[in-house]
């Protein structure tokens, strides 16, 4: 039977508050059997009471990141995920994303970026004209 590998990595944006929010991959690299569910978790801690917003892509070799989902760390969705993609949140402590029925097709660099609401500078920016 074909084996589909499934790597994943985790990024962030660039969080301004003191103490920003962390994303951790559970472990590094999948693989199952083709026609088979497959799950990449990311343990995840929070900074606060932030409310943040998780984007998961995917990237084929050569080719940008293809956006798949996003939700809150609720697990209430923003976005209708690709077919065969679905997110479970446990506890609002890790993040899974679920691919059902794996295909070798489905073999790519996975990623969870976080976006957090609060970045603690509440200033308005401006420039001076004079």
């Amino acid at each position: 039977p074909n084996i589909s590998f499934i790597q994943h990595a985790v990024c962030a944006d660039i969080c301004v508050h003191s103490a920003a929010s962390k994303l951790t991959a559970v472990k590094k690299e999948e693989s199952t059997l083709e026609g088979t569910s497959v799950t990449l978790s990311y343990e995840y801690s929070a900074s606060g009471v932030a409310a943040d917003y998780f984007f998961w892509y995917r990237q084929f070799p050569e080719k940008p990141p293809e956006f798949l989902i996003s939700h809150l760390r609720t697990g209430v969705s923003m976005s209708n995920p690709v077919p065969g993609v679905s997110v479970n949140v446990i506890k609002e402590k890790q993040m899974d994303l679920q691919i059902s029925s794996a295909a070798v097709t489905d073999s790519a660099v996975y990623y969870c970026a976080l976006r957090p609401t609060v970045t603690g500078n509440n200033k308005t920016l401006y420039k001076n004209l004079q």
